[in-house]
């Protein structure tokens, strides 16, 4: 028979066993999965850390989620040095198109088909990060930026002005500033030479080609540079070198910015990326318009072109963790966060989400009228060489410099596409 000190002593262990369990059970219970996520962007990583990831880890508790950028230059070799040598970040923001695709059949993207809301996307905005054959995407699209013109109000009110929607209109109102005498009509260089491409052939050209049926027309070969619609781009194109200022072929994209920041040029041909620096200059008020349609043409067509998404590491040792923050990138939530703490950069989700800045609710506001393309030379057609995209850059230079035909830069464009692109049959 036990004594009473021996009961105790066995009630004491058994107690003491107890809290221990208790206490490994409650640990258990509180463990955190760290994840960590690498972007090229390293100038928003106060948006991520005191906005976004908190959002996130208020509901996921259990998840803690850091953030780390690199400059974007860097982005590229540091990420394969890191995938080749198994360090690589958990989560991993993709580059639009044959970067990421590429990541993901060396087998470093893990496919995203059974993230649940990867359904409140649509096949364009998915585009960027799904397989040729359209069947496996392997980043949650997380953002756009939308093309058009941004206009300075001051200017065009003092000037007696109205935001065009036709060419003829807007040469009319470059005739009107140009005449005054007192600003710049059209902020532009070529100097840098993508500026020409991407604020002006691929701003202005879905509404001639007709967004993505003459994108995807490229693509299958039914349509070609030479045809009458990429032609008439650069015939536009090639009337803006009056309106452009003096020097504007020594002009950089710095210099673009400043000249219409400092309120000395009317009107900017933009990616909706540069509203966050313009609101920056407190003397300058400024809205935008769509770009420009062609005489005779109803329908409207805007590049809402596709720029970031994020993957998830395939090798991390995190997945489900990791898949439980993709899906959540593709929530309405997510979307609402990010478009209002860097304004001009767009929600591609289908569900509703209120953007609060002003001009990024003009560009957005494009969407409920105009059809949404994604730039035509991204996609399958510049994995050559010559590199379409880079093609690209000097013709629409060489047009806005007054040095090379319009017939003759499409020529160019065809022929170096036809010297490698045999289109599917």
């Amino acid at each position: 028979m036990k004594t009473g000190s021996e009961r105790f002593s066995r009630a004491a262990a058994l107690a003491a066993t107890a809290l221990v369990l208790v206490t490994l059970m409650g640990g258990i219970a509180h463990a955190e999965t760290t994840l960590t996520i690498e972007s090229w962007r390293n100038d928003d990583s106060d948006m991520w850390n005191q906005k976004i990831l908190p959002a996130f880890m208020a509901k996921h508790p259990d998840i803690k989620v850091t953030f780390k950028g690199y400059p974007p230059t860097e982005y590229n070799s540091a990420l394969n040095t890191e995938l080749a040598g198994g360090t690589a970040a958990d989560l991993i923001t993709c580059r639009p198109f044959d970067l990421s695709l590429d990541l993901y059949k060396k087998g470093n993207l893990a496919k995203l088909n059974d993230v649940p809301t990867l359904k409140n996307f649509s096949e364009v905005a998915k585009a960027a990060w799904t397989t040729d054959d359209g069947k496996d995407t392997f980043c949650m699209p997380m953002a756009s930026v939308i093309h058009g013109f941004i206009y300075n109000k001051k200017i065009f009110s003092e000037l007696g002005l109205t935001p065009p929607k036709t060419t003829a209109e807007f040469h009319a109102v470059l005739d009107k500033i140009k005449k005054d005498g007192k600003y710049t009509p059209i902020a532009l260089g070529t100097a840098e030479l993508w500026e020409a491409a991407t604020m002006g052939f691929q701003n202005i050209g879905p509404d001639y080609w007709k967004g993505e049926a003459g994108r995807k027309g490229l693509i299958a070969g039914t349509e070609k540079f030479t045809d009458k619609q990429y032609v008439d781009v650069f015939k536009e194109l090639a009337t803006w070198g009056p309106y452009m200022g003096d020097g504007y072929q020594a002009q950089k994209y710095a210099d673009t910015q400043n000249l219409f920041s400092l309120g000395r040029a009317a009107i900017y041909p933009a990616g909706s990326w540069d509203i966050p620096l313009f609101e920056q200059s407190k003397d300058l008020s400024f809205d935008a318009f769509p770009p420009v349609q062609p005489e005779g043409t109803s329908k409207c067509y805007i590049s809402d072109h596709v720029d970031i998404g994020m993957g998830v590491n395939a090798k991390s040792k995190n997945l489900k963790a990791a898949k439980t923050f993709i899906d959540w990138v593709g929530s309405a939530e997510f979307a609402g966060l990010y478009a209002n703490a860097l304004p001009g950069f767009f929600p591609l989700t289908s569900e509703p989400v209120e953007i609060k800045d002003k001009v990024a609710q003009t560009f957005v506001g494009w969407r409920k009228t105009c059809e949404s393309t994604i730039r035509n030379s991204y996609q399958i057609l510049s994995r050559g060489t010559p590199n379409l995209e880079d093609e690209l850059w000097k013709t629409s230079a060489n047009v806005l410099n007054g040095t090379q035909k319009p017939e003759d830069a499409a020529a160019q464009l065809q022929k170096g596409l036809d010297g490698w692109y045999k289109p599917a049959k």
